[in-house]
């Protein structure tokens, strides 16, 4: 009897182990196509998913604006790095203006600059359509419940890396958008001098 159990024990995981092989066996050889990088900015995430529950929070790069720091100071700050950089101001959408949450409508400031480079651009859109849902690239500038500011863009490292390779001279672009756009956002939060990323 015993040897019956365990002669069902192993077709068990037999069967058990050619489902596996034949389930994921072609999902690991698409893996292997993928950025050497890719799984460990996927795993990235999903750790972020798991320790927030917020799948948008594990998407995004978020800079708290220095208290010393004016809102004004940090949006011109940003305006003036990517004019210095050809980029351009595409658009500002000022969707909350109140100074501060505690304002009697309890409105918080709530504003999204908006970014491009139409040569980048063309470039991403003629290699595939559906980089176009990613453009421009964004920076929000919002206020938090205790009145604290942030500046939130989305993070660009699965756009670069979660795919298959992009071509050297498009992750080159890339990189230096995500350069961009990182250090833009340090540089406003702090004031300070623009260094890319």
């Amino acid at each position: 009897m015993l040897k019956n159990i365990l002669s069902a024990i192993g077709a068990i995981a037999l069967i058990a182990l050619v489902y596996m092989m034949v389930s994921f066996g072609g999902m690991m050889s698409k893996v292997s196509s993928l950025h050497p990088d890719a799984m460990g900015y996927y795993m990235d995430m999903f750790e972020k998913v798991l320790e927030t529950g917020n799948s948008a929070e594990a998407m995004v790069r978020k800079v708290k604006i220095n208290d010393d720091v004016s809102t004004e100071d940090a949006i011109e700050n940003m305006r003036s790095i990517a004019e210095e950089n050809n980029f351009l101001v595409v658009g500002d959408a000022k969707m909350s203006i109140k100074s501060s949450i505690k304002a009697p409508d309890g409105k918080r400031y709530i504003r999204i600059l908006s970014f491009c480079a139409p040569a980048i651009a063309e470039k991403f859109i003629g290699y595939s359509e559906a980089f176009g849902a990613f453009m421009p690239c964004r920076i929000l500038i919002v206020e938090d419940d205790e009145g604290n500011r942030w500046l939130y863009t989305m993070s660009m490292e699965l756009m670069l890396y979660g795919g298959k390779p992009l071509p050297a001279d498009m992750l080159e672009m890339a990189e230096r958008v995500r350069g961009l756009m990182y250090g833009m956002m340090d540089a406003a939060a702090t004031d300070g001098d623009y260094e890319e990323k």
